[in-house]
């Protein structure tokens, strides 16, 4: 365990959030603050032309970047600021790039030797279980209730399996902390707080006169509604970007693990809709849209994650991990009907996507969204809550969905580590 001065942690969160907030004049995304391209320079010569052009085409901007970024043979000119006309000069390394800048996070393989029984040790992992839950799970439309069922909520459920997971991470030699570990959130703010923001975006897509609240979330204009955007701008944003300072400036982690359920549409929470498809995919960043790119700090955050490499560090692992957990659990992968992914690694479970706690948590993450919720066998595998050994679901022994998803994400984890620091790092080809 990893012991932190309580009141320093409260002054380096404290002074975060006050960063948190609309910049006047620049194209930026919500609650973004404004991008620090000086920060970049560190990374001056430490990647060749070609390697850029291949991550930028084949993993974060698949769909192109407009004129953003242009290439030249030497250097890439990258806009700063599109109305300012301004641009970050990133000068190419020769064949043999400058080493890479320190960074908070470490390579697994270079953490030294382990033993077999121990493949963890010195790799500090962080638990970042999904949302928030407890009284905003119903406003974060993570919940929902069949009959007298017990409700089911994201939040709590991904919670269970955090806590269930750290002792068996523990014990295979890692470091564990949490980056959310009870049921409330780690933003300060309230949705309160963000009307007159919400009121500016909602302008800004032409709803001039919004309605001040929603009847229901099956309210067909609630989407038009200071309320409603308040509410996403608080647990979508303002909760994750605070999430990501607590990772970066107070936790520094080598890894996040990012543990959410899966779900399709259930139609009325009170009386939602099951189910028989069940699923299994994993998440890393990248795959920008060209609307994305346009922010200057999406941009930003994508050249940043770029050049600190964690792709290398994620794909492999997530990869892995997303082999094991289908193996231990018999899931399908899932497949996506939109454009907005991009598939990448071997095993077809990974997609690259650009969401913002894969943005903007700076060391490698990997994002779990196992089970759907309102299949008829996650639903009857949740209800049946936590246990030990198997119990009969639907006909079949099954044991807690909590405990198997905990095992599978520690097993393939165990298991890319024992690898990588026998064997050693294999060639990245995205």
């Amino acid at each position: 365990m990893v012991c932190f001065s309580l009141r320093r942690v409260m002054v380096v969160l404290s002074a975060a959030v006050v960063t948190i907030g609309v910049v006047a004049g620049a194209n930026i995304s919500p609650l973004a603050a404004k991008p620090r391209w000086q920060t970049l320079e560190r990374y001056q010569e430490t990647i060749t032309r070609d390697e850029f052009t291949r991550l930028l085409q084949n993993v974060y901007a698949t769909r192109g970047w407009d004129d953003l970024i242009e290439l030249g043979e030497d250097s890439a000119q990258i806009c700063k600021d599109r109305d300012a006309n301004t641009f970050f000069t990133l000068r190419f390394a020769p064949e043999n790039p400058r080493k890479l800048p320190a960074q908070y996070w470490h390579w697994i393989d270079q953490l030294g030797s382990a033993s077999d029984a121990k493949p963890l040790g010195r790799l500090h992992v962080a638990l970042d279980p999904g949302h928030i839950g407890g009284k905003w799970a119903k406003m974060e439309e993570r919940w929902f209730q069949v009959g007298d069922s017990s409700p089911v909520e994201e939040a709590e459920i991904a919670l269970r399996v955090a806590k269930l997971l750290a002792p068996k991470l523990r014990a295979l030699g890692a470091e564990v902390t949490f980056v959310r570990s009870r049921n409330r959130p780690a933003t300060p703010k309230r949705p309160d707080d963000f009307r007159e923001i919400a009121r500016t975006i909602l302008a800004k897509s032409g709803v001039n006169n919004p309605s001040d609240s929603y009847e229901n979330g099956a309210d067909e204009n609630k989407e038009k509604s200071i309320r409603w955007q308040s509410e996403l701008l608080f647990y979508r944003q303002s909760e994750i970007r605070y999430r990501a300072r607590r990772v970066n400036e107070v936790l520094q982690p080598d890894l996040v693990l990012c543990l959410h359920f899966n779900a399709e549409a259930w139609g009325d929470p009170k009386n939602p809709t099951l189910i028989d498809r069940d699923h299994f995919h994993v998440l890393v960043n990248g795959s920008y849209l060209p609307a994305e790119i346009e922010h200057d700090d999406e941009r930003y955050e994508m050249i940043r994650r770029l050049l600190s490499r964690t792709y290398e560090e994620e794909v492999p692992l997530a990869d892995k991990m997303a082999a094991t957990f289908a193996r231990e659990t018999g899931l399908p992968p899932y497949e996506y009907t939109t454009d907005t992914v991009a598939k990448v690694g071997t095993s077809g479970y990974v997609y690259a996507r650009n969401l913002l706690a894969t943005r903007v948590f700076r060391c490698p993450v990997v994002y779990f969204e196992p089970y759907v919720m309102n299949s008829n066998e996650a639903f009857a595998r949740i209800q049946a809550g936590d246990y030990a050994g198997t119990r009969e679901i639907n006909g079949v022994q099954r044991p807690s969905i909590f405990r198997e998803y905990a095992g599978a994400v520690a097993d393939g984890l165990a298991e890319y580590c024992r690898n990588i620091r026998t064997e050693g790092r294999a060639p990245s080809c995205p």
